[in-house]
């Protein structure tokens, strides 16, 4: 079942690239009585992901800050190893978005926001999404119709929404 305005966000273990390696990130540690915007697309290094979702958050982060936001999320259905790697290809991590890798796609799955496109090698990956979690609630879910597009889930929309 896909995740709606009022669910509690499902219990992950995401993984980020530390200082020296790998490190495990409870998403219920980072929500506990914290307002989140969290975004999550299909993959790093993809045209859209790369060219648009991304950089809408990167532009705008203290327009979210100045919503109260204290933390800004990127989830990929990519290992800690890529997400490091294009946080700092995309400034997302000199802005302050924490880049958080779903290896397994199992957040993906239990927010019920999976879908595959084999002819384009995406497997179990992200649909295209933004939301706003307060205390572990989703207060607002701004999901795209497409993963192909950034329409609804850009940084602009979402503080639009707010």
């Amino acid at each position: 079942m896909t995740i709606t305005t009022g669910d509690k966000i499902p219990s992950a273990t995401l993984l980020q690239m530390g200082a020296d390696g790998p490190e495990q990130v409870s998403l219920d540690d980072k929500a506990k009585g914290r307002k989140l915007a969290i975004f999550a697309l299909p993959g790093a290094y993809t045209g859209v992901c790369h060219n648009a979702h991304v950089p809408s958050f990167v532009r705008n982060m203290d327009a979210l800050k100045a919503k109260g936001v204290d933390e800004v999320i990127c989830v990929s259905v990519n290992d800690p190893f890529v997400m490091g790697a294009w946080g700092e290809a995309t400034g997302a991590t000199d802005a302050g978005i924490a880049m958080l890798g779903d290896a397994d796609a199992s957040f993906t799955k239990a927010m019920g926001m999976e879908f595959s496109a084999p002819p384009a090698g995406l497997i179990d990956r992200s649909k295209r999404y933004a939301m706003v979690v307060e205390d572990g609630k989703v207060t607002l879910l701004q999901t795209e119709e497409s993963p192909g597009v950034c329409d609804v889930s850009g940084a602009e929309l979402l503080l639009d929404a707010m």
